[in-house]
């Protein structure tokens, strides 16, 4: 099945809306958690996965949780790069996990950023694009995981309902730590995190 791949747009955001229960994902940021953070990262010779990544993106598929990346791109909006250089890198992320075989059930981004392109529905910590692919992908919300390097990343488990929220330490989740909330979990990275989600059953 191929991936789902969507860039944000208000007009295209579900409002207030939740799917039939499905199956549970885990909502995953992509740079600095994934991936090694990289600053507006634009050239896929520049990617590398985050040490452990491909393992724990593979136990969480093994239990059944979609994985989806919900990712801001404001160097689009910027315009440090375009629509393609961000597929471009998108793509070499995917063969890195195929040659270990995993595969992403979906790829939401936001392009925007409101000094550039003014306010949106889809940037995190808005909920847009987490709504649009639980609509599309037919996912349950109440059973679903948050993670990120960021606050941004993982507060919206919150309002969307979830199961947890997880910031991990590595990208920018250091310097984040220490702000976030009681009810986020700090892990030190993707793969204790899918330890964490694992463990609750």
């Amino acid at each position: 099945m191929r991936v789902v791949e969507r860039a944000g747009d208000g007009a295209d955001t579900p409002r207030g809306s939740r799917p039939s229960p499905g199956r549970p994902a885990v909502f995953l940021d992509r740079d600095g958690t994934i991936v090694v953070e990289r600053n507006y990262l634009a050239d896929p010779a520049r990617v590398e996965l985050v040490p452990g990544a491909a393992a724990a993106l593979r136990a969480l598929a093994e239990a059944g949780y979609a994985l989806v990346v919900v990712t801001n791109q404001s160097g689009i909006a910027r315009g440090l790069y375009g629509e393609g250089e961000f597929r471009a890198v998108q793509r070499r992320i995917e063969e890195l996990l195929a040659r270990e075989g995993i595969r992403l059930d979906g790829v939401y981004h936001c392009p925007h950023h409101p000094d550039y392109t003014g306010p949106c529905e889809c940037r995190k910590p808005a909920v847009g694009l987490y709504l649009r692919a639980a609509r599309e992908l037919g996912l349950d919300l109440s059973r679903s995981v948050c993670i990120g390097d960021r606050l941004k990343d993982v507060l919206p488990a919150r309002q969307l309902g979830c199961a947890a929220a997880i910031l991990v330490r590595t990208g920018y989740g250091e310097g984040e730590a220490p702000n976030a909330p009681e009810w986020v979990r700090i892990e030190a990275d993707l793969q204790a995190a899918a330890r964490a989600v694992l463990a609750r059953g």
